[in-house]
C-alpha cells in the first residue's frame, strides 16, 4: 500500500515538472550572443525555425572582404526601402575598417548606418523581441554585440472617429491599433515635457508593450505607485487587449461596476490627464484605460465640454434620471401592482386590472419575460451588421410587443414598462451591464417583499458603491464637503470660468489660479 501511494506521488511530481517546464527559464533566449557570426546565424535559424516570414541577408564590404555582416528582419512589418538604401548599401560601400583601440560597433552606428534610431544589444531576448516587432537586427563578425535598427512599418487603419463614441461637436480623431500612433495623438496635444510615458512589457509569451502616461506635476504619486505595483504583478502568458489588464488589476473584480475607465478618443484621454488621471496604452488595441475612474464619469460625455453648459447640464441630469429609471421601474411597478395597489389612482388601477384580467401569467413573470426578450433583441441587434442591426432591434421589439398583447400573452402596461426600461437604459451605455444585473435583482426583491424589498436592494447598491475604490480613490468621492467647487462637474457642468479646481485626488488642485471668486 505504501508503494502504491509513493507511485501516485511520483506521477504527480512528474506532471508538475512537465507543467513547470512549459515556459522554460534560462533557455536560449536568455543567453548572450557570440562573437562568431556563423554561430549567431545558426542560433537565429534555430530560434526562428518554421518562421517563414523571417528574412536573412549576408553582406560583405566591397573594400574589405573580411568585414562580414548579417541582417535579419520580418517581412511585411519593415520599411524595405530604408533597409536597402540606408543599411545594406551603407555597409557594402563603407570604407570604415576596425582600428586598434576603437569601438567598432559605436563607430559603425555613428558614421555608417543611416537609420534614425539604433542601439546596441548583447542579449538574445532583446534581439528576439526587436525582430518580431519590426526592427532589423545587424550582426557583425567578431563582435559580441548586435545592433537593433528601427525600421518598423506596420500596416494600420487610418485615424477616424470611433463608432461607439460619436459626437456632434468636437474632434473627430480616434485611436487605432498602432501604439506609437496613439501616443503621437496625445503628444501632439501636450507640448510639454511634463507629459511622461513609461514603457512596460506584459505577457510572458506575447511580450506586449504597454505605456503608462501621466502629467508629472498633476498625478498623485501614491495613485501612480499603486497602479505600477498592480501592473508589475501581472503574471499571464498573453495580453491581447486592454480589457485583459482591466480584469487583472481591478480592485473589485466581482463588482458589476467598472472601476477602470476606457475610451477610444484622444481628446477624452487628454482631458483626463489634465485632471491628474493616468492613461494605460496597450499595443494592438484602440482602447485606452484611465484611472482613477469615478462613478460619475459614466454619465459624462466628451460633448459636455464642447457645448453650452446649460444644455449639457440638462443632458447629464437626464442620463442620471435615466439610469435610476432603468433599474427601478420594473421593480417599482411590480411592487405597487402586487403589494401596494392603493398607491395607484383609481382609474389607472381599474384600467390595469381590466388589461390583466385576460392575461394568464403573473405580472412578475411577465416582467422577467419581457426584460429578457428586450435584452435578446438588443444583443442581436448589436451583433448583426450595422445595416440591419438597428432595424432588427426596433422592428423586432415593436412586432413582438404588439403580437404579445394581441395574443393576450402579456398586458399592455407591461409592454410600456419594458419599453421605458429599455429606452432609458440606452441613455447610459457605459452602465448597460450593471443595469441588467441590478434591474433583475431589484425585480426579484420587489416580487418577494414588495416596496420594502426594492428599498433594501437600492440601499445595498448604494452601500456597495460607497465601498468601491479605484486605485485607492473612493468611487463616489463623497469624503469632501458639499461645496460648489466639489460638485461643479458632477450633477451639473459649470462654465469653464468657474471650474477653478481639479478633482481632489490630483496633486495640483488649482486649474485656474487667480480666479477664486468667479468670472473676471
Amino acid at each position: 500500500m505504501t508503494g502504491f501511494w509513493k507511485g501516485i506521488r511520483g506521477l504527480f511530481k512528474k506532471s508538475k515538472k512537465k507543467q513547470d517546464g512549459a515556459v522554460p527559464k534560462g533557455g536560449a533566449e536568455q543567453k548572450a550572443i557570440s562573437s562568431s557570426l556563423d554561430k549567431n546565424m545558426r542560433m537565429m535559424e534555430e530560434l526562428f525555425r518554421d518562421v517563414d516570414i523571417l528574412r536573412e541577408r549576408e553582406v560583405r564590404n566591397v573594400h574589405d572582404r573580411r568585414l562580414r555582416y548579417c541582417i535579419y528582419y520580418c517581412d511585411g512589418v519593415v520599411n524595405s526601402v530604408a533597409i536597402n538604401e540606408n543599411l545594406i548599401k551603407a555597409l557594402m560601400h563603407s570604407e570604415l575598417t576596425p582600428a586598434a583601440g576603437e569601438d567598432f560597433v559605436d563607430t559603425l552606428i555613428t558614421r555608417v548606418v543611416e537609420i534614425c534610431e539604433a542601439k546596441r544589444a548583447d542579449k538574445v531576448q532583446e534581439i528576439v523581441e526587436a525582430v518580431v516587432y519590426g526592427n532589423t537586427i545587424l550582426f557583425i563578425d567578431g563582435q559580441k554585440e548586435a545592433v537593433l535598427l528601427d525600421t518598423k512599418a506596420f500596416q494600420t487603419r487610418s485615424v477616424e472617429e470611433p463608432d461607439n463614441e460619436r459626437v456632434l461637436l468636437g474632434p473627430r480623431e480616434g485611436f487605432t491599433e498602432s501604439l506609437m500612433g496613439n501616443l503621437s495623438l496625445i503628444r501632439r496635444r501636450a507640448l510639454t515635457a511634463d507629459l511622461k510615458m513609461k514603457q512596460l512589457t506584459l505577457g510572458t509569451r506575447t511580450r506586449t508593450k504597454v505605456f503608462v502616461c501621466y502629467m508629472d506635476s498633476l498625478v498623485n504619486k501614491q495613485v501612480l505607485e499603486h497602479l505600477m505595483k498592480r501592473l508589475q504583478s501581472i503574471d499571464i502568458d498573453g495580453i491581447l487587449d486592454a480589457h485583459y489588464i482591466t480584469e487583472l488589476i481591478d480592485e473589485s473584480p466581482w463588482s458589476p461596476f467598472r472601476t477602470i475607465g476606457y475610451t477610444e478618443r484622444p481628446d477624452v484621454v487628454m482631458g483626463k490627464l489634465l485632471e491628474g488621471r493616468i492613461a494605460i496604452f496597450v499595443d494592438g488595441t484602440p482602447v485606452v484605460l484611465t484611472v482613477p475612474y469615478l462613478f460619475i464619469e459614466n454619465f459624462q460625455s466628451s460633448e459636455d465640454y464642447y457645448m453650452s453648459f446649460y444644455y449639457t447640464t440638462f443632458s447629464r441630469l437626464l442620463r442620471i434620471i435615466g439610469f435610476i429609471l432603468t433599474i427601478t421601474v420594473p421593480g417599482l411597478y411590480i411592487s405597487v401592482e402586487a403589494f401596494h395597489q392603493e398607491m395607484f389612482p383609481l382609474q389607472l388601477f381599474i384600467s390595469i386590472a381590466a388589461e390583466r384580467s385576460s392575461v394568464p401569467l403573473p405580472a412578475a413573470l411577465e416582467a422577467f419575460i419581457m426584460l429578457i426578450l428586450f435584452d435578446i433583441l438588443r444583443e442581436t441587434g448589436a451583433r448583426m451588421p450595422i445595416t440591419i442591426g438597428q432595424t432588427l432591434s426596433i422592428v423586432g421589439a415593436l412586432v413582438v410587443g404588439q403580437a404579445a398583447v394581441e395574443a393576450k400573452l402579456v398586458a399592455a402596461p407591461m409592454v410600456i414598462i419594458s419599453a421605458l426600461t429599455g429606452i432609458t437604459g440606452l441613455l447610459v451605455p457605459k452602465l448597460n451591464a450593471p443595469a441588467v444585473h441590478i434591474r433583475i435583482l431589484l425585480l426579484l426583491l420587489s416580487t418577494t417583499f414588495g416596496f420594502f424589498g426594492l428599498l433594501v436592494g437600492a440601499t445595498c447598491m448604494i452601500i456597495h458603491l460607497l465601498n468601491l475604490y479605484s486605485c485607492g480613490v473612493p468611487y463616489l468621492m463623497l469624503n469632501k464637503k458639499l461645496r460648489y467647487q466639489n460638485v461643479k462637474d458632477i450633477f451639473i457642468r459649470a462654465p469653464w470660468w468657474q471650474m477653478i479646481r481639479r478633482p481632489a485626488f490630483a496633486a495640483d488642485s488649482v486649474r485656474q489660479s487667480g480666479r477664486e471668486n468667479g468670472r473676471g
